[in-house]
């Protein structure tokens, strides 16, 4: 959905919402004032589901009242996963004084607090805000920086648990990821996913990469080993993810990600929190905010809601069987 489509929806939900008193009133003040909420997002803009975040946000903050290109301008800038690009977006947003920015993704949000310290922030999909520095600790951000993080360190773990589930043959298993933009670059997921690794007697691979070319010689050499693979949830992996979609099918090569993207896409299994709805939940932060609140108040918030989604065409390309007890846990499966 392009800006200006998603804008009159954004309109449309706004009236609705207002008719049915759901709105809360904003002030005589904040009425005549235009406020600027600045977005700078980790992912392409080009994913459909990507953006399906960012239109959650403006759908909630216009039920909230706040509704772009009438009381609020929302201005948007998508990094592609590209550390350089979000620092010069960065740079760019600071200097045009939004009233608060909405991020997301630890690289993203780390260039804003490189930029800033005074103009709110809240993030997004940021697994270790305390670890980046953004933020003294969840319960008492202390600065200008707040948010929602989507990721437990334990997560690592879960991914191999539902991998060898899905597929038990396997003896070996990869986590990929690009140091320069996962968190902690990339050490946050190793010890839970290691840990499963010996409870399950799997051998552990630790598979960086910074190219698409080194996505395919990695992709290639485990399916030739007959292993698993476990994509970081990570920008790169991410904005790659079609890439390593069709690279799994061509090697026969079982992967789990997260997000619904990859299963849609393809993919054979995902786990993780529900991206539009802690997007929505940012909107709440960003509207207590506009209405003078500050981020040093907002203690940083945890995932709510995780989804399991299953490709059951991809895993029989793959020659595998679900177990139906996996089936009937699953959110969304795809036939």
């Amino acid at each position: 959905m392009q800006r200006r489509e998603f804008i009159a929806a954004l309109a449309a939900t706004a009236t609705g919402a207002r008719s049915c008193g759901l709105l809360r009133p904003a002030s005589a003040q904040e009425a005549q004032k235009v406020r600027r909420v600045g977005t700078l997002l980790g992912w392409s803009e080009s994913s459909s589901e990507f953006r399906s975040y960012l239109f959650a946000f403006t759908q909630e903050l216009a039920r909230l009242g706040w509704v772009d290109d009438r009381n609020a301008r929302i201005e948007q800038r998508w990094t592609n996963a590209d550390v350089k690009l979000a620092s010069d977006f960065a740079t760019e947003l600071v200097a045009s004084k939004p009233d608060v920015i909405l991020t997301s993704t630890t690289p993203a949000t780390a260039a804003l607090h490189r930029e800033t310290s005074t103009i709110p922030i809240v993030f997004t999909v940021v697994s270790d805000p305390v670890g980046a520095g953004f933020v003294s600790s969840l319960r008492r951000p202390g600065g200008n920086i707040t948010g929602f993080t989507h990721n437990d360190p334990a997560l690592g773990g879960k991914w191999l648990d539902l991998l060898k589930e899905i597929a038990p043959s396997i003896k070996r298993a990869a986590i990929m990821f690009n140091p320069d933009t996962a968190p902690g670059h990339g050490n946050v997921f190793l010890g839970s996913f290691e840990a499963a690794a010996r409870s399950l007697a799997v051998e552990p691979v630790t598979m960086p990469v910074r190219s698409v070319s080194e996505i395919e010689a990695a992709v290639t050499a485990l399916g030739r080993e007959r292993a698993g693979l476990i994509l970081m949830d990570e920008a790169f992996m991410a904005v790659h993810s079609r890439t390593i979609i069709a690279l799994t099918l061509t090697n026969n090569l079982p992967a789990i990600f997260v997000g619904a993207t990859f299963v849609r896409d393809g993919g054979l299994i995902s786990y993780g929190p529900d991206f539009q709805d802690i997007f929505r939940r940012a909107a709440g932060y960003v509207d207590r905010i506009l209405r003078d609140e500050k981020p040093a108040d907002l203690p940083v918030q945890t995932p709510t809601k995780f989804e399991t989604m299953i490709n059951l065409k991809t895993a029989k390309a793959l020659g595998l069987t679900v177990p139906p007890k996996l089936l009937a846990t699953a959110d969304e499966v795809v036939e």
